[in-house]
């Protein structure tokens, strides 16, 4: 029995490694590079980074694939003053691509990294352009996929802040709304108001001039008298 758990624990050492660690290993002349996110497992709508590992291929006798042989070593001794001689070029559905600049560890020579905020989920190519010292390099890298982030959030979105800032804002643009509707119903009705006030003046104002024309003649009579 303590065999069988013992066999089984090897079985799924690995596997969580693979899960854990799902960095891509690749080679240029006599370098060695390797890519991975800096966060797994990566969502879109998060900012996140590339990192980047340049280092010197250590020569496989065994092994005569460049590839293979970057592949079975780990990251030393990595290559700095790449800053400026190397860009990575994110490529998502072969027709949209945004190019970014490194930013050197300062604390782990030869690591690099490219920030980068994306939007969707799926698949991205990244690919390292420029040189490294004199060996020019062309090299197109596919990273883990991007998650969709709706997909673990619980209870409530995460752009629930957001979406209550957007729900005061449409309240607020409503009830500014209202106020206009109001103020003009009340120009409206002190215009109409106006208007009835000055036709009871176009009529009143004949009769009064007739009242005081009848006035000015019944004094007139009482004198006579």
């Amino acid at each position: 029995m303590k065999y069988y758990f013992l066999l089984l624990s090897l079985l799924l050492i690995p596997s969580f490694a693979g899960i854990a660690y799902g960095h891509t290993v690749d080679a240029v002349g006599e370098y060695r590079i390797e890519i991975g996110w800096m966060n797994e497992p990566v969502m879109s709508g998060e900012t996140n980074g590339l990192e980047l590992y340049v280092s010197p291929i250590i020569d496989c006798h065994d092994i005569s694939i460049p590839m293979e042989c970057a592949n079975s070593q780990e990251f030393q001794n990595g290559i700095e003053g790449l800053k400026k001689l190397l860009k990575i070029q994110f490529v998502y559905d072969k027709t949209e691509t945004i190019t970014l600049p490194l930013v050197a560890d300062h604390d782990i020579p030869g690591k690099y990294y490219a920030f980068i905020t994306p939007t969707v989920s799926g698949y991205f190519q990244a690919n390292l352009i420029g040189k490294i010292l004199d060996t020019p390099v062309n090299l197109s890298m596919h990273p883990p996929p991007i998650s969709e982030r709706s997909y673990i959030e619980f209870p409530e979105s995460a752009d629930l802040a957001l979406n209550e800032v957007i729900n005061d804002n449409t309240k607020l643009v409503e009830q500014i709304t209202s106020l206009e509707n109001s103020i003009k119903n009340l120009e409206n009705s002190s215009n109409q108001i106006q208007d009835e006030i000055d036709g009871l003046y176009i009529i009143v104002m004949p009769i009064g001039i007739i009242g005081i024309i009848i006035a000015i003649i019944a004094l007139l009579k009482t004198r006579k008298n």
